[in-house]
């Protein structure tokens, strides 16, 4: 029997596997999604989410997003929210390798008659500035001694040392640096794998990107004003990566101590490898997440140092200051996190480590951890599409309780990598996108094919998925024009 035949269906956009499907569920998973989208998962993803009701801790629901598909341990579009007060565990897993993998988005006063004849150079400039690809360096060149205290400090480290402004900090999830982060829990490999690698995009789906919001994707204008967007054909700038190496060793390491430590220390068992935790309140958990916070500002600053280098390229193109052209943060995301949040269950507020991978923190009005100036309208949300398509800027609701204020991340890939380099040639792809009006630069041929957008889901039925499911609030859809691809 297929797995979907297993799914409850609990409205239109809620599917469940009970916590009878499989043995050792200590909760219900349920999946946030469209019908269509339901039967378009790969089966991975049940297979995975139900293994995630499995962990020690877990509260309400194990869930995943309308954009999830299969990843390592949890589906990337998972979340789960574990009890600290009753053993529950932190797993990097539920986080990811690419810790803090988020998203950054701008304003501009400028339209889409002004870019136009500047946007190869815009794109070419962005392309040089930006370093992209596997391995990249940027230009910061910092002692082990600077990165440990940048990791420890975030985008703030950045402004003290005048890479962007301070405005931006308060724009940006955590205000760029979440409290805890201790350097001398990361090892000397994670700290020559990230110490050059801010300012740098990186490979995969990380990518920079020129959009335009035209008139008619602007959904709902007064809510769009109060993010910026207020001018027809208004240029904005939005751009995906994370932690790079970095967040990749400090993730590495963890598992390989909790896979030591979990059965005979904690006597934790699991269905899969990929799910390794430890319980939060214990040596080696307290250890992994204040080297995981390392990550998350590791990445807040790498997005920080990104910022600056756009805002000097649009500034040397058109001759005028970047504060001139307008160039203000909307906000700053973050995805692949595990954060202490408080959240009611069953009536009573409770302190839950709420790991989200591959999906956004959606807070609604009046929630006291949203940005001062969004607070009466609720958190911004980005989610990004593929480099043919479209992205999103939408906002947290007050229903989204249910999903412990948490929505999709991206369209999310329906093809593998693979797959899709043998589908399409990355040269005749960028040639086929510039006749379709989008300027694409990118480090390399197969990279480039690797994120088609028919490799990915359709971004606009995701975010439908969202708002039915009333976990966020579409504002405006934007239409890209210009892309850096690592």
């Amino acid at each position: 029997m297929a797995i979907i035949d297993s799914l409850k269906k609990i409205s239109d956009t809620v599917w469940e596997l009970p916590a009878t499907y499989k043995e050792g569920m200590r909760v219900p998973a349920r999946i946030i999604a469209t019908e269509k989208l339901v039967r378009e998962m790969d089966e991975t993803v049940y297979q995975q989410i139900s293994n995630v009701a499995t962990l020690p801790g877990i509260t309400r629901y194990a869930l995943c997003m309308p954009d999830g598909h299969s990843g390592y341990g949890f589906p990337i579009g998972g979340v789960a929210a574990m009890d600290v007060g009753e053993g529950g565990v932190i797993s990097p897993g539920g986080i990811g390798f690419d810790i803090n993998c988020g998203m950054r988005l701008l304003t501009t006063n400028l339209t889409l008659d002004d870019v136009k004849p500047h946007l190869k150079e815009i794109v070419d400039l962005l392309f040089q500035r930006v370093p992209a690809g596997v391995g990249s360096h940027g230009f910061l060149k910092l002692s082990h001694s600077d990165f440990r205290d940048l990791v420890e400090q975030g985008a703030r480290w950045c402004i003290e040392h005048d890479y962007g402004w301070n405005e931006d900090l308060e724009l940006t999830e955590e205000n760029g640096c979440i409290p805890g982060a201790d350097a001398s829990k990361i090892s000397e490999r994670a700290i020559e794998r990230g110490y050059n690698q801010v300012g740098t995009l990186g490979s995969g789906n990380h990518y920079l990107e020129v959009q335009v919001a035209r008139p008619e994707d602007v959904r709902d204008k007064d809510l769009a004003a109060k993010f910026g967007i207020t001018i027809p054909n208004q240029i904005v700038v939005m751009f995906h990566c994370g932690s790079r190496g970095f967040g990749h060793q400090v993730a590495t390491d963890y598992l390989q101590t909790f896979l030591k430590v979990m059965e005979p220390k904690y006597g934790i068992k699991i269905l899969d490898r990929e799910l390794a935790c430890a319980p939060l309140d214990s040596p080696e958990g307290r250890d992994y997440f204040a080297a995981m916070k390392c990550g998350l500002n590791m990445s807040f600053a790498n997005r920080q140092v990104i910022l600056h280098r756009i805002r000097e390229v649009f500034s040397e193109v058109f001759g005028r200051s970047a504060e001139d052209l307008g160039m203000r943060m909307v906000y700053d995301v973050a995805h692949n996190t595990a954060k202490l949040e408080k959240h009611s269950v069953d009536g009573k507020e409770k302190t839950l480590l709420v790991h989200r991978k591959g999906a956004t923190r959606a807070f609604g009005p009046g929630h006291d951890e949203v940005a001062a100036r969004y607070r009466d309208i609720g958190q911004p949300v980005i989610i990004g599409g593929s480099m043919e398509t479209g992205s999103y800027l939408l906002v947290g609701t007050a229903s989204g309780a249910d999903t412990f204020f948490s929505t999709a991340h991206g369209s999310g890939r329906t093809m593998s990598r693979t797959k899709a380099r043998k589908q399409w040639h990355g040269k005749q792809l960028q040639h086929d996108l510039e006749a379709r009006g989008i300027y694409v630069r990118s480090t390399s041929w197969a990279g480039l094919a690797e994120e088609a957008g028919p490799a990915y889901k359709d971004i606009d039925e995701v975010i439908a998925a969202t708002e039915l499911a009333g976990i966020s609030k579409p504002v405006a859809r934007f239409t890209p024009i210009g892309n850096v691809k690592g």
